[in-house]
C-alpha cells in the first residue's frame, strides 16, 4: 500500500511544476502586484460571500 502512494505523489509533484510554469508564462499573470488595501474600505462581507468565493476558486478541486 505504501508503495502505491509514491507514484501518485510524484505525479502530483510533476503536475504542480507544470502549473507553476503555465502561471509564470501566462499573459494573465499580473506583471505588477496591486494592493487592495484601502480599495474596499467600508465594504461588508458575509459568510455567504466567503463560501461563494471558496466555491469559485476551488471548483476544479475534487473532494
Amino acid at each position: 500500500m505504501k508503495q502505491d502512494i509514491y507514484p501518485k505523489l510524484k505525479k502530483i509533484e510533476d503536475e504542480l511544476k507544470e502549473i507553476k510554469v503555465l502561471i509564470k508564462t501566462s499573459h494573465a499573470y499580473p506583471k505588477k502586484i496591486v494592493k487592495l488595501e484601502g480599495k474596499l474600505k467600508g465594504a461588508k462581507f458575509s459568510e455567504k460571500d466567503f463560501e461563494e468565493a471558496k466555491k469559485a476558486v476551488f471548483k476544479h478541486i475534487e473532494e
